[in-house]
Order: structure tokens, then sequence, then C-alpha cells
């Protein structure tokens, strides 16, 4: 992966320039709440690649991004939009949406632990989402 200033300015415009893609895959709605008319940023799922690619990145809310980065601010009730997102079509979005449902499950939501129970991944996603954040 690229490091220093040069490093993270170059990825930084790589992701921006898949914005574009992102909206039209989103139809300008978070991936993950499905939240419309509001600020919507590239987020890449880790484990990072060397050079970020557009299938390994979601489209996301300040609101999801702040809990993701947050876990100690977690608003539970938030994330009931995984029983959405876990069936996303979007890799990525069921990656993510794994380890948001496993974050739940750690802090006594039943519900979270029934939906992943039902939740049917891919081995590879379910690889993916497995990796360390």
């Amino acid at each position: 992966m690229s490091t220093g200033f040069q490093g993270k300015f170059h990825r930084q415009n790589v992701l921006q320039r898949f914005a574009k893609e992102l909206v039209r895959r989103s139809r300008s709605h978070c991936e993950l709440c499905d939240k419309s008319g509001v600020r919507l940023e590239v987020f890449e799922v880790p484990p990072l690649e060397e050079e970020p690619y557009v299938e390994g990145c979601v489209f996301i809310c300040e609101e999801c991004l702040k809990q993701i980065e947050n876990p100690k601010k977690m608003i539970h009730s938030h994330w009931r939009c995984l029983n959405n997102a876990i069936y996303s079509e979007v890799p990525a979005v069921q990656a993510i949406s794994f380890r948001m449902l496993r974050r739940l499950i750690i802090k006594g939501e039943h519900w979270a632990k029934e939906l992943l129970e039902n939740a049917y991944l891919d081995p590879e996603v379910e690889e993916w989402a497995n990796q360390a954040e």
C-alpha cells in the first residue's frame, strides 16, 4: 500500500474518481442505510489493497461512516437498515454489513444475531468480511 503524504494524496484522488460510478450504482442513496439527499462519501472496505478498486468501496452517508469508524458511538437502532443491506448485490456492502452485524451481536442485539444466522454470503465475501478490520 502507498505510504506517506504522496501515497495518501494519490489514493484519495483515485477514490474520488470512483464517485461518479458509485453515484450510479447507489442511485445517490447511502448503500447501507438508504438515506438520500445527504452527503455521501467513498469508504474503502478493509483490508485495503495496494491500489484502490471500485468494487472494494461503498458509498455511505456521514452518519454510517462515523459509526463504522467509532464503534463506541454506535446507535444500535440506526443499524436496523442492515436488514436490507446484507442482501445487497454489492459484495463490499455485504462485507461491511456482516461486520456491523457482528459488532451489534457483541453489544447484545438479538435481532442482529438472527439476521446474521439467516443471511447467506458467498464464501469469498464471507472470507473478506472475516478479515481483520
